[in-house]
């Protein structure tokens, strides 16, 4: 496989520097991509630099992943992000981690292939430098003149930002520069990969390493990832799109994909799944022909999920969905776990309820009218279940004198009530 035509049809490049794609059609090639440790998991805005990685394994080749654990220990130097905080050796340690196992289910680190994949910590080189070291013996190969240049620097002096730029943030390249030239030293790494916002630090590198050694290194990025509507890709209301399900449900995640646009489906499913063009041409054909089907939604959705989260973790998620849309049964509720079925009915009006009371049962008018104010008062109630407008559990009453006891418990906690065919209410036994 060809890494960079691979790449070009995907419309995964933004900017390559000459002699890239000759370099990996000579000989297997290290490259790696740096991801920023001030968490304990990847949220989707990571996946680019994780599918560039992949393909290009697949290609043949040998990916590095670069914790930052050094600049993740400076934080954000600039003070505004909240998710760049500083963090100490321990917490730099865990998150490496919890990334690496995260990193696994994309790309071999363990079989005895030539090219498989490592994990390395910028931290374990940078600690050992002193600050006179460092301006000593990396400072001197790049000149103020180069470092000014840079685009990301340019905007920052030239009045599109009140607040400056400060000496750690400007140094930031060389320090990235430094992880370059070290990778090519010690690991023959002549490739970095990255975002377009990262183009200018990825050539200082290669830069660096050119006058400091005489070697020479390649660049490539990826365009940054945007949606159709101008929105911000991988953020939603409640914040990022996690890989860990403790912190984005796999139901959520798949919903995330499933509500994409059709402008969007079309794009991100040739930069975020290993499916081939002619596989790709096909469904967006499908697409074309019958878009009320969302076949690119759902293949996107599917592939993800289970690349993310595994088969099971897939079909629990879409059988989650169709609760939501009337094909759910009693049976289906019972086998999603608590954090699905708070995902589903995230947003729901709720209701707490005595669970000793339900224990020893309660009749469902007085329920769900006066426990719960479900419906409001007795008489509605009464009428919306002889119209058969009632569900508990996606069981219709038929029977007003119905009663309902700690058995209807779901996760041993809750009881879904439907009234209509759209209004649905979680009752929580507390």
């Amino acid at each position: 496989m060809n890494f960079v035509q691979e790449l070009e049809w995907r419309g995964m490049i933004h900017d390559i520097m000459p002699g890239t794609e000759e370099q990996l059609q000579k000989e297997m090639t290290s490259a790696y991509v740096g991801i920023d440790p001030t968490a304990d998991s990847l949220h989707i805005g990571h996946l680019v630099g994780v599918m560039m990685l992949k393909h290009f394994q697949a290609a043949g080749h040998r990916p590095i992943v670069l914790v930052g654990g050094a600049t993740g220990m400076i934080g954000d130097p600039s003070g505004k992000s909240k998710e760049r905080n500083l963090l100490d050796e321990t917490a730099l340690k865990h998150n490496q981690d919890c990334l690496k196992v995260q990193l696994s289910r994309f790309l071999d680190f363990d079989s005895d292939v030539k090219n498989r994949a490592e994990m390395v910590n910028n931290y374990d080189w940078m600690k050992e430098f002193s600050f006179l070291g460092f301006i000593r013996d990396v400072g001197k190969y790049i000149t103020v003149n180069y470092m000014m240049a840079k685009d990301s620097v340019k905007k920052r002096l030239s009045g599109e930002s009140r607040d400056g730029l400060s000496f750690t943030e400007f140094t930031y390249q060389l320090v990235q520069g430094y992880d370059f030239l070290h990778l090519y030293q010690n690991e023959g790494c002549k490739l970095q990969m990255g975002g377009s916002d990262q183009w200018g630090n990825i050539t200082t590198g290669t830069e660096l390493i050119r006058r400091a050694i005489g070697g020479e290194a390649f660049a490539l990025t990826c365009p940054l990832i945007t949606k159709a509507d101008g929105g911000k890709f991988g953020k939603t209301e409640s914040g990022n799109v996690w890989l860990d399900p403790e912190r984005t449900s796999p139901y959520a995640f798949y919903q995330f994909w499933m509500n994409t646009s059709d402008t969007d489906a079309e794009k991100y499913i040739k930069i975020f799944t290993m499916l081939s063009q002619e596989e790709i041409e096909a469904l967006v054909k499908e697409q074309g022909e019958a878009a009320h089907l969302r076949p690119l939604q759902k293949k996107l959705a599917e592939e993800l999920t289970v690349m993310v989260h595994g088969r099971d973790a897939y079909e629990t998620a879409v059988e989650a969905s169709q609760i939501l849309f009337g094909k759910g049964t009693t049976e289906t509720l019972r086998k999603i776990d608590e954090n699905t079925l708070l995902a589903v009915f995230e947003g729901v009006p709720q209701f707490s309820i005595s669970k000793d009371e339900l224990v020893s049962g309660i009749n469902v008018v007085e329920l769900l009218a006066e426990k719960a104010a479900v419906f409001p008062s007795k008489g509605d109630l009464r009428r919306n279940i002889k119209g058969g407008g009632v569900s508990v559990n996606k069981e219709k009453i038929s029977d007003p004198e119905k009663v309902i006891n700690g058995e209807a418990l779901l996760n041993d906690r809750y009881i879904l009530v439907q009234k209509g065919k759209k209004n649905y209410f979680l009752l929580i036994a507390e």
